[in-house]
């Protein structure tokens, strides 16, 4: 069983309790013309008690403060009492969660919208120590003559020593034009890079900047051709091409080993592909492989993830899993044998996340040369991955990474959040005892785009970063140069100092919505006033409830709460509060006004309002009577009517509930009876019913009308039962009703004479019959206007016939400028074919008579048509005789598709050619 409803039980019996006493009061007031200090008490509540615990601040105490502040664990969604999360997050974005996690952590790069492919690059290229070193190295004229390698020197040294996690690329990707709304290739974008940079960097007298492109990443190949026939190579042979990165295949290939296999095999020509030998001056098989000569310090592999379909023309990403080293040993790779150890470390390895070429997201896993440290660079996010290039906790078996990647960069186009399948390989390869061990760490990855290779070298301690005043500077001898370190050192200055402001502000912030929640809590407690002897004063309730709930209190404003004497009226008893001496002391500082006191209740006020309370029960009583009176001569009840009033104003009077005192609706009982020449409506007339009411009725509608509107007689003119009509409007009256008999004879008529063109029925068409040719609009007008019901349609006639008809002609040949309506043999007689875009209608002769008599048109202008029965053959030259100003353009579309040999076609009659 479902429990009663209690709450708000009795709310509404105590409420007229209340307006019953108050009336009683006021009642005696107006006849005794005596105020008690009682009177007062209960009119302006006094007497109620202080209130406990209720969820609202009601009007009816003004001894209730409740529900101007929140409960102790509440808030509200704006002002002094919200959330201080929502406070703290108005403040605007905190620049401390900026800061730079520790001296050891490397800083990220913002994504502009869609350029990942260009931070993964520039970190790669960052992280390698040496490259760094050899920007920084430039000089400041050959920054200044190149914008490209300016900005790359400020971009690194902020990676290198700015205080901030991420830092702004904007500036950088700017000065390449890049458009950072289109993803492109990485790959593409190093390559470019790369050969922009060396062109820049050949203007430096710095020998380690001016080759540092080439002296890191470039290696040497040759193409060989042998002859199988006599061993010699070809004379190309001997030369050698430049390359910075390896392109190696990933289709059907499972590992790197395999893919460097594949590189350098060797391939066979013969048959249609054989090599011209110039030593045997003949075509002969050969041989053709790729033999790396030199290797970089850093040796760049691209895997060919993308695979070109031809049937699509589009490429289609290789997601197979591909298996690399830790540890890479290219000495047997060389074409001739190395004295010197090429063991190679991962150092980077550029993922592309996503399955489509042309979209996804580009991150690269980077170790850092000092602590052997691997880093996931995420745009502006960096993750430290311990030592393993996919992080401390990846799976030791063929399944994806138990470590949670990044999603997919919201700004990156086309992105679509695939997780990469990145996993420390479960078998560790054992070789044969060599320099690296006989252990080699193998990873796999199905998205590992481009590999990074440094050549290993002895390690001089791991460095790490310090960051002092004005001193940048590195323990591995990698220093910024001075004009870097001053514009690092002031950007880091500013970024701490906006820093401390912003806690500063949070602080003050924080302190003051402390200190006014005391204030407010404390003011509250203290407000009420217990008993009816202790002084107290009034203050507006709205300015009090702004007061608690605003971070900055308002000036003190009791101007609402004023009447015209300078007191407190009894109008305003629902919007005032009592307040304690104690309490309103502490308001003194909000200065503002007026002050109220205890005995600031207005006398005049209340005198007025207790008149108008007397006043309002009698006219409520006296209203009540004639509502009675009103019904009675809705009800054709009443006999002694003697004055005319509007019978639709007077059914929404008796419909209005009992009012105190006339309003609005009350003015203008005969408005809509009073014709312009100020005398009585014909009852004809359009909303001009009207009813006899009682003299006694009609006095109390005119005393109400005359309150509400006194400048305005013409709403409430006397109209006495023996009232004559407006003559004149009589015989307006009049003369319309017979114009509209008039008329809808003549319609009546027309619908007779033209019966089938009025109901829209097909008309039957006879061979060899003269017809004629009207606008299918104007028709659909006249049977419109012939068949309405509505008295006003005078706005509905057609136009004049002879007008509409010169319109169809064109005026320098006279000729017809439409085309003829088809027609069509349905059951052995001739219709017009119907259709929607036929612009004319044919008729007969006789309605086309009647129609020139009725509606203005001359039978000599008519446009007749004849309707013939001509063969197929036939059908050009009938056409052909047709007098319109521009043949059709396809006369066999312009015959209806009927099986028998002879087909109906109309004619138009020669008379129409002048």
């Amino acid at each position: 069983m479902s429990r009663p409803t209690t709450r708000s039980k009795n709310k509404r019996h105590r409420q007229v309790e209340n307006d019953d006493t108050t009336t009683e009061i006021l009642r005696k007031i107006h006849l005794t013309g005596e105020i008690t200090d009682d009177d007062v008490n209960q009119l302006y509540m006094i007497t109620k008690p202080v209130c406990q615990g209720c969820r609202v601040n009601t009007k009816d105490n003004p001894n209730c403060f409740c529900g101007l502040i929140p409960p102790p664990n509440g808030s509200r969604k704006a002002g002094l009492w919200q959330k201080m999360s929502d406070i703290i997050q108005a403040l605007g974005p905190d620049p401390c969660k900026d800061l730079r996690a520790s001296a050891y952590s490397p800083a990220g790069l913002t994504n502009l919208g869609a350029t990942c492919y260009a931070n993964s690059i520039l970190q790669c290229l960052y992280m390698n120590k040496s490259f760094r070193q050899g920007v920084f190295s430039v000089e400041p004229d050959v920054l200044n003559r190149h914008p490209v390698l300016d900005q790359l020197a400020r971009l690194f040294a902020q990676l290198h020593a700015s205080k901030m996690a991420f830092i702004d690329s904007a500036p950088f990707i700017k000065t390449l034009e890049l458009d950072n709304g289109v993803q492109q290739d990485s790959h593409e974008f190093l390559t470019l890079l790369f050969s922009l940079l060396e062109r820049c960097l050949s203007d430096s007298q710095v020998s380690k900047a001016r080759t540092i492109v080439q002296d890191l990443f470039r290696g040497s190949v040759s193409h060989v051709t042998t002859c199988s026939r006599c061993g010699k190579d070809s004379e190309a042979s001997s030369k050698m091409e430049d390359f910075y990165e390896l392109e190696l295949n990933v289709k059907g290939l499972k590992t790197l080993e395999e893919s460097l296999t594949d590189y350098l095999s060797v391939e066979e020509l013969h048959g249609d592909n054989q090599y011209f030998c110039e030593s045997c001056n003949i075509r002969v098989d050969a041989s053709r492989s790729i033999k790396l000569r030199t290797l970089p310090d850093v040796l760049n592999f691209q895997l060919k993830r993308y695979d070109f379909l031809q049937k699509t023309t589009s490429k289609k990403k290789i997601t197979s899993v591909f298996s690399f080293p830790g540890k890479l040993d290219m000495r047997g790779k060389l074409s001739k044998p190395s004295q010197v150890e090429l063991i190679y470390d991962l150092s980077a390895v550029l993922i592309h996340k996503g399955t489509a070429a042309n979209s996804g997201h580009y991150i690269a896993h980077i170790k850092d040369e000092n602590t052997g440290q691997w880093w996931e660079f995420d745009d502006e996010h960096v993750s430290n991955l311990g030592h393993h290039p996919f992080g401390e906790g990846s799976s030791t078996s063929n399944s994806k990474s138990n470590r949670s990647d990044a999603v997919v960069h919201s700004s990156c186009t086309g992105g679509d959040g695939t997780a990469n399948g990145n996993h420390l390989d479960p078998i560790q390869l054992q070789h044969e005892e060599s320099s690296v061990g006989s252990h080699i760490e193998m990873f796999s990855s199905t998205d590992a785009y481009m590999l990074m290779y440094n050549l290993s070298s002895k390690k001089n301690g791991a460095s790490t970063m310090e960051i002092e005043g004005d001193a940048v500077f590195l323990h591995d001898g990698i220093s910024l140069p001075s004009h870097l370190c001053e514009e690092i050192t002031n950007l880091n200055s500013s970024y701490v100092d906006a820093c401390e402001q912003y806690k500063l502000k949070k602080k003050r912030e924080l302190d003051h919505i402390t200190e006014r929640r005391q204030e407010v809590r404390s003011v509250l407690s203290e407000a009420p006033v217990h008993s009816v002897e202790e002084p107290f004063y009034w203050i507006s309730t709205d300015w009090l409830r702004q007061w608690a709930d605003n971070i900055s209190p308002p000036v003190l404003d009791n101007t609402s709460i004023q009447c015209s004497h300078g007191k407190i009226p009894l109008a305003k008893a629902g919007s005032v509060k009592r307040l304690s001496a104690g309490a309103w002391t502490k308001f003194s500082k909000y200065n503002g006004g007026p002050t109220f006191a205890k005995g600031d209740h207005c006398l005049d006020c209340l005198i007025d309002v207790a008149h108008t309370v007397v006043c309002a029960d009698s006219y409520r009583d006296r209203r009540k009577l004639m509502k009675e009176i009103a019904e009675d001569v809705l009800l054709a009840k009443c006999e002694d009517g003697a004055y005319y009033v509007s019978k639709a104003w007077l059914q929404q009077w008796v419909k209005r509930k009992n009012l105190d005192a006339p309003c609005e609706a009350d003015a203008g009982p005969t408005m809509s009876i009073r014709c312009p020449h100020g005398h009585l409506m014909p009852e004809q007339a359009a909303g001009a019913k009207r009813l006899l009411v009682p003299e006694k009725l009609w006095l109390f509608f005119y005393e109400d009308a005359i309150t509400v509107k006194p400048d305005d007689s013409s709403g409430c003119s006397t109209f006495p039962s023996d009232s004559e009509e407006c003559p004149e409007c009589s015989n307006t009256l009049s003369e319309v009703a017979c114009l509209e008999d008039s008329r809808r004879e003549m319609k009546l008529k027309q619908r007779q004479n033209h019966e089938k063109l009025a109901t829209g029925k097909s008309i039957p068409l006879s061979s060899n019959c003269k017809y004629y040719l009207v606008p299918s609009s104007w028709l659909s007008k006249w049977r419109s206007y012939v068949t309405a019901s509505s008295k006003h349609t005078s706005f509905m006639e057609p136009e004049i016939l002879d007008g509409v008809i010169n319109l169809l002609k064109c005026e320098k040949h006279s000729r017809l400028l439409e085309r003829p309506p088809k027609v069509a043999n349905k059951r052995g007689s001739f219709f017009q074919k119907g259709s929607t875009t036929d612009r004319l209608t044919i008729i007969t002769e006789n309605d086309w008579k009647c129609f020139c008599e009725e509606w203005g048109g001359t039978e000599e202008n008519g446009i007749s048509a004849i309707i013939e029965l001509c063969s197929s053959n036939d059908l050009a030259e009938c056409y052909g005789g047709m007098p319109m100003c521009e043949q059709p353009l396809d006369l066999q579309n312009e015959v209806n598709n009927e099986s028998e040999s002879r087909q109906p076609v109309i004619r138009t009659c020669p008379e129409v050619i002048l």
